[in-house]
């Protein structure tokens, strides 16, 4: 895609965190990597305001330069330190979305990590889906937190905060994103009852191993 295309692609992707109920107003963030960085959502602007223009480029050395048309630079989202420190952790990573989305939230907000009570938890790349410990929101301990809960997965909840889903393009990140938040809601329904029944090491360990091909045509 070229650089509108992939700006116009992020806008869409963050207006579809909206109407999945994923995120309300201009609360999350969304980004692309792209050559020498990655292009982000701007901070504090709802996002059916949003034109390609809009969105921020970020060097991967955490800088905005100033826009090629010496038009005013936007400010990127407050979140743009962890967004940089995935991808430079990541080398599989092109795509992060940051939702504040309900169920995650709650979860996240009870500082509990998603366990192997369902075998989808293996959508995201292990056994669990980790808690990352709270931190202020856009801060380098907030992206250090989530890098490490991020390490062998796809996506990780952010104590209090919400969660954050990676993907190797915005529609994976996006459908990732929605994963977790229907694992999130069906916990806590759990929960409410009791503590689920675990599946153990084992066999999610199965688990994962068929994921390595879940979702293709091309098998047996």
């Amino acid at each position: 895609m070229t650089g509108t295309a992939v700006r116009q692609a992020i806008i869409n992707t963050a207006l579809d965190t909206g109407e999945l109920g994923l995120n309300l107003g201009a609360s999350g963030n969304v980004s692309a990597r792209t050559d020498g960085g990655f292009l982000i959502t701007p901070t504090g602007l709802a996002y059916e305001t949003l034109t390609p223009s809009d969105i921020v480029f970020v060097t991967d050395k955490g800088e905005t330069p100033q826009a090629i048309d010496d038009a005013t630079q936007r400010r990127p989202s407050s979140e743009w330190r962890f967004h940089l420190d995935i991808y430079g952790a990541r080398a599989d990573v092109d795509a992060v979305i940051h939702t504040h989305s309900m169920f995650a939230t709650s979860l996240a907000c009870l500082g509990r990590d998603i366990p192997d009570f369902h075998y989808m938890v293996a959508v995201a790349g292990g056994m669990d889906i980790r808690c990352a410990p709270y931190a202020t929101f856009g801060t380098e301990a907030l992206s250090n937190h989530a890098v490490a809960a991020l390490e062998g997965r796809r996506a990780c909840l952010l104590a209090n905060h919400g969660q954050i889903a990676t993907g190797d393009d915005l529609k994976s990140a996006l459908g990732l994103a929605q994963q977790v938040e229907a694992l999130a809601g069906q916990y806590l329904h759990c929960l409410q009852a009791g503590e689920p029944n675990l599946l153990g090491p084992e066999e999610m360990a199965r688990v994962l191993e068929k994921f390595k091909t879940y979702g293709s045509q091309d098998q047996d």
